[in-house]
């Protein structure tokens, strides 16, 4: 008996609209092919989006509790006030009709019209929260003693105008521009330099203008540890962010197809080479294994491997990850000497590695190695240095002129949580800093770093 299924039937089956399936509009391999395209573009977006609570643990953990509040204030800040200044301005001068240097049209989103506007908004709001990772990397690098005020004005900046006139440079022939490196074969599929090298180096400016915190370096020039409160919550904001990276890589694709699992392979074995070379690193050097260097030292890897995602192989991505693990724990202890305080090492992981793995999209890439795609990575690696560090070093300098871009020491020792907000991040818990306490609790004549820690109510001690 020959059964006939009719299209309506169908619909009624799969309760799906009639229309959906309507007889005009056939359903074909380009139908399919285009809708998983939208699919896979919007939940790359939304992981990637995932990534601002991946910044805010890590952050939030690096540092110490009285200032927890604030930095969960400035990761939600960042993206909303970021975004909307991207969807006004900077999304034309990334993404509009180029003269060459930045686009002119498209301010407001003006452009999402006709027949592509659909995909036109799927591909902003996989672009804005690109946007939202290079203005929050600053964050850490200025935790624990910037003005909130600040913080705001220049997420502004940022969104609106600085990352996007470079990005426009290297992606903007993906919507309606062209830029000058991208004419030259610049390589950096998802964003080590556009991204990531951005957020570090403006991460550098902003931590030398506001100086460093309170009690890092002695008089002498030593270093002095301000450990983290809660590397627990580091650790899940390195999980978070991770996890966010499968949106940043494979999801640059923006097309569902074969090509995201290989580069879902490339960023994996990055960060875990990154994480263990890290890990080694620091067991052979102080005898035993750092968690905060090893937890950058993922991050690393996954910033490292973020240019040549898609044109290296898995080995390759195993050395890449491996150097931007190393990379990582010689630039932080660096800029230490340096005394450059960077209490999340934001200039390291994203800055350095994200310079290092665009290099070496060059060297590692399949197509082959040559002195000329070298120079052209070369090119737009300095060029980014210079763009984001002197329009940072200008923008930070300018607001620490008006308004000022550090809080005073009392508000600094008291902590940026009731300074700035009024608030308590562990209001059951008394905020103290074990060098005061150290030697009347176990009789030692040696205090060690500050940290902070806490003393609940039965006078625990909760480091």
């Amino acid at each position: 008996m020959k059964i006939v299924f009719n299209r309506m039937l169908i619909a009624s089956l799969l309760c799906l609209p009639a229309v959906a399936m309507a007889a005009d509009d056939p359903l074909t391999a380009d139908t399919v092919q285009n809708n998983l395209n939208f699919v896979w573009t919007l939940i790359a977006g939304f992981l990637v989006f995932l990534m601002q609570a991946g910044f805010a643990m890590v952050e939030t953990g690096l540092t110490r509790a009285k200032n927890a509040a604030n930095i969960m204030m400035k990761n939600m800040m960042d993206f909303c006030i970021g975004s909307l200044a991207f969807w006004a301005i900077g999304f034309g001068l990334m993404f509009g009709v180029s003269n060459g240097y930045f686009g002119t049209t498209d301010f407001f989103f003006s452009g999402a019209t006709g027949d592509d506007a659909p995909w036109n908004f799927a591909f902003w709001m996989f672009q804005v929260v690109f946007c939202a990772t290079a203005a929050t990397i600053i964050s850490g690098a200025v935790a624990e003693r910037t003005k909130f005020s600040a913080y705001l004005i220049y997420s502004v900046f940022v969104s609106a105008l600085i990352y996007p006139i470079f990005g426009s440079w290297a992606w903007g022939s993906l919507y309606h521009g062209g830029g000058w490196l991208e004419d030259l074969g610049f390589i950096d599929f998802a964003g080590s330099t556009v991204v990531h090298s951005m957020g570090g180096w403006l991460a550098l400016a902003g931590a030398i203008v506001v100086g460093p915190r309170i009690g890092k370096y002695t008089k002498d020039g030593k270093v002095r540890p301000l450990p983290g409160h809660n590397i627990p919550l580091a650790a899940l904001g390195v999980f978070l962010l991770w996890f966010g990276w499968y949106g940043f890589n494979p999801g640059s694709t923006t097309t569902g197809d074969t090509s995201i699992a290989s580069i879902a392979v490339t960023t994996t074995l990055a960060a875990a080479a990154g994480s263990v070379a890290a890990m080694l690193f620091t067991l052979m050097k102080y005898g035993k294994s750092d968690v905060g260097m090893t937890l950058n030292g993922a991050l690393a890897g996954l910033v490292g491997i973020t240019a040549g995602c898609a044109n290296v192989t898995p080995l390759s991505a195993v050395i890449i990850g491996a150097v931007a693990g190393v990379l990582v724990v010689l630039s932080v202890l660096f800029l230490d000497r340096l005394k450059i305080d960077d209490p999340v090492g934001a200039v390291s992981a994203h800055g350095v590695c994200g310079a290092w793995g665009t290099l070496a999209a060059g060297i590692f890439d399949q197509a082959g190695f040559s002195w000329g795609t070298i120079g052209v990575q070369v090119t737009g690696i300095v060029a980014c240095f210079i763009w984001a560090f002197g329009t940072g070093l200008i923008l930070f300098k300018c607001i620490d002129l008006t308004i000022g871009m550090r809080v005073t020491k009392e508000e600094e020792m008291t902590g940026l949580d009731f300074s700035e907000h009024g608030a308590n991040s562990y209001p059951d818990f008394q905020t103290i800093s074990v060098a005061s306490d150290y030697n009347g609790l176990t009789g030692s004549k040696k205090a060690p770093s500050e940290s902070a820690a806490t003393v609940s109510k039965d006078n625990t001690i909760h480091i």
